[in-house]
């Protein structure tokens, strides 16, 4: 990326392969007192032929939201054997005060068949990040989501 870090700052990769198709994610954040800061996030998928890069785009933008989510703040709690949560309203979700810039390189293959792009760039999302804090913090995550941890 060519890029120099400021002090607090890190960046962390992963990489995922699924429905055919191959993704990596770079993630920079900002760590100041102990709370988490999405700055950025890149991703690259190599999709076969693209048909609609449009669509691919938006499909990884949601990706990268709706791992982001999973990643501060996933949880389910369960209260008497009944799920506490029952909508929106009281299951966090990444909102646009915590959204990122959000960055998508498509590798364009004429001549391979099409594969999967919506679900392949979930997966890298929790690792990047977590990988993202090592490097700003030399501290590792273990455990998610990050909101338990007092991080977000």
């Amino acid at each position: 990326m060519g890029k120099t870090l400021s002090k607090n700052h890190g960046i962390g990769i992963a990489i995922h392969y699924s429905f055919y198709s191959y993704v990596a994610t770079a993630v920079e954040v900002v760590v100041i007192d102990e709370k988490v800061k999405l700055e950025n996030v890149w991703t690259t998928i190599d999709c076969g032929l693209v048909l609609n890069k449009d669509n691919v785009k938006n499909q990884l933008e949601g990706a990268a939201i709706f791992g982001m989510s999973i990643a501060l703040f996933g949880k389910i709690s369960t209260k008497e054997g009944a799920v506490e949560q029952n909508n929106f309203f009281d299951y966090q979700m990444t909102r646009m005060k915590h959204a990122p810039k959000i960055h998508i390189d498509i590798l364009d293959k004429m001549h391979e068949k099409p594969t999967g792009v919506g679900e392949p760039g979930v997966p890298v999302m929790a690792p990047a990040i977590c990988n993202a804090i090592f490097n700003a913090t030399g501290k590792r995550v273990r455990n998610l989501p990050l909101v338990d941890l007092g991080m977000v």
